[in-house]
């Protein structure tokens, strides 16, 4: 299948993050869904129209566990990952096309003060959201 690098800068989370785990061959392996918002600012003068982009990306791993510690609705974000095409035939024999969003990178933009406290999924004492950042010093997370 094909994939296709995506960034979205400078979005703002529609909702808390979702994480749940899922047993593999490996053991328990964390996922995470979030949605991020990017507002883009289209035209000039008194046709200057705002236009929103919502995204549902997935996560998975240590950046799936590190953005449900750290971020919550409204926190502020960078995103880069990939679009793949997920197209496949139904029960019935249908077509159907469908896109999915993998992050591979985070960037937390806000400052875990500003962010408002961590879930209660503890610390790994990695120094994620440490209320001593700038309210724009970049945190970065990976897979």
């Amino acid at each position: 299948m094909a994939s296709v690098r995506v960034e979205q800068r400078n979005a703002h989370l529609a909702g808390a993050v979702r994480l749940e785990y899922l047993i593999n061959r490996e053991g328990r392996l964390a996922k995470a869904v979030l949605t991020a918002i990017s507002n883009v600012r289209r035209g000039s003068g008194d046709s200057r129209e705002e236009e929103s982009t919502a995204v549902q990306w997935t996560l998975w791993g240590k950046l799936a566990e590190n953005a449900n510690q750290y971020l919550g609705k409204g926190s502020h974000v960078n995103i880069v990952g990939r679009l793949r095409n997920n197209n496949y035939q139904d029960k019935n024999g249908v077509d159907v096309y469908a896109f999915s969003f993998t992050a591979e990178e985070v960037d937390f933009l806000d400052s875990r003060a500003k962010a408002g406290e961590p879930n209660d999924q503890g610390s790994d004492g990695e120094g994620w959201g440490d209320s001593s950042l700038a309210p724009m010093e970049r945190r970065r997370a990976k897979r």
